[in-house]
């Protein structure tokens, strides 16, 4: 990602990520493998019943055939996983996470959401009738790895390898809210898939980022969940049953008298001159939320690296902990009035893991300036705080 940004301003001249939005996707990201703080991976867990009770027989682990007949079984079910994602509501409201930066770079693979791994694990399960769980694992991560390197505007077009594998290029156009980029390039390591069920589009007109209607905001949690109160929210529109369920199971933008998938009718017109959201806010509270999203990410590190050793409350704790700093750093990044009061709570959360040694600064040596910081924040917070409410009462006189 510092390779991109260094090589990006050197060739566009200008940075291929804000701040706000990439500390956004790198939040997801880390939000997304939270669960597997108190409960093992889905997938793998999920395969290795299938394998235990219910295998047909058992391809050898140490066989050339097997590994490339995983290669090949592992990235056809993710043509599958992506494209149920895209053509189901309830599927899409997870998946749609992925898609919701208006951005295209490096940080935003790792935007990904907390609740699709719930989903996808189903659409491995034949292969564990055969497929060593050993195997699939590690097919199973190349797949995701190599999607990693793909999300980048930096690499325009490889080749003849583009008639065979998932490149920048065929991936710029999946991330793309033009009408010719919706529902389009599935697949994982491979392209083929695509050709062969007539989802591929190549690269043509400039694309433009982001969801059909974009959400314009860098709160984590409602990046997260906020198409899921939006299907709810749809659903009760509607009076007959089979409607409300419809809602769910069939497209995003399907309505009653629509096809299955639905249409783009109502999409809001492509240009090609749309601007993303980028709102403007002070250097002083950049360079601030940037030293605590460290510190967070520093912490969130430590907590994967010891969590054998912690209680299963202390993992609650902490991970709340987690989750309140990422939200008050979007309140901040988005200049929210409840601001100041959700980072003073923060703060004094912060303050007190530090004194009992629940949080630790990365550097020993800076241990206690990190506490007098932090402190310092708490003081002009609270401030702050009773700065507003002191307006309010004010105004209310």
């Amino acid at each position: 990602m510092l390779l991109e940004l260094v090589v990006g301003a050197m060739m566009t001249g200008r940075p291929v990520v804000t701040l706000s939005d990439g500390l956004t996707s790198i939040s997801a990201g880390m939000i997304s493998r939270l669960p597997l703080l108190v409960m093992r991976g889905c997938e793998l867990s999920a395969y290795m019943y299938v394998w235990n009770h219910f295998r047909l027989l058992e391809l050898p682990w140490d066989s050339a055939w097997t590994w490339w007949l995983t290669f090949l079984g592992v990235d056809f079910c993710y043509y599958w996983v992506h494209r149920f994602a895209h053509e189901v509501a309830i599927l899409w409201a997870a998946h749609q996470v992925h898609h919701s930066s208006e951005y295209y770079n490096l940080t935003t693979a790792l935007r990904q959401s907390l609740t699709q791994q719930f989903t996808s694990w189903i659409f491995y399960l034949p292969m564990a009738l055969a497929v060593p769980p050993s195997v699939f694992a590690v097919h199973i991560q190349l797949n995701l790895l190599y999607q990693f390197w793909i999300h980048t505007e930096l690499i325009r077009d490889l080749g003849p390898l583009e008639w065979v594998f998932n490149t920048p290029k065929h991936h710029r156009v999946h991330h793309g809210r033009n009408l010719y980029c919706i529902d389009k390039n599935y697949g994982g390591i491979l392209i083929v898939w695509d050709r062969l069920f007539g989802t591929f589009a190549a690269e043509s007109d400039k694309v433009i980022y982001g969801l059909v209607f974009p959400i314009k905001t860098f709160e984590i949690l409602h990046v997260q969940l906020h198409y899921y109160v939006y299907l709810w929210k749809k659903s009760k529109f509607y009076k007959a049953l089979s409607n409300k369920v419809s809602t769910f199971i069939k497209g995003p933008s399907w309505k009653p008298g629509k096809p299955r998938l639905g249409d783009h009718v109502d999409n809001p017109k492509v240009t090609g001159k749309e601007v993303p959201h980028d709102p403007n806010w002070p250097l002083s509270f950049q360079v601030y939320v940037t030293f605590h999203f460290l510190l967070v990410l520093w912490t969130y590190h430590e907590l994967f690296e010891s969590k054998m050793m912690l209680s299963q409350l202390t993992l609650l704790g902490m991970t709340t902990y987690i989750l309140l700093t990422l939200t008050s750093l979007g309140f901040i990044i988005e200049q929210r009035p409840s601001s100041a009061f959700l980072e003073a709570i923060r703060c004094v959360i912060m303050v007190t893991l530090l004194r009992f040694n629940y949080l630790r600064s990365p550097i020993p040596l800076l241990s206690v300036p990190t506490e007098a910081f932090v402190s310092l924040s708490l003081l002009y917070w609270a401030l702050q705080s009773f700065s507003q409410l002191f307006s309010i009462k004010k105004k209310a006189d």
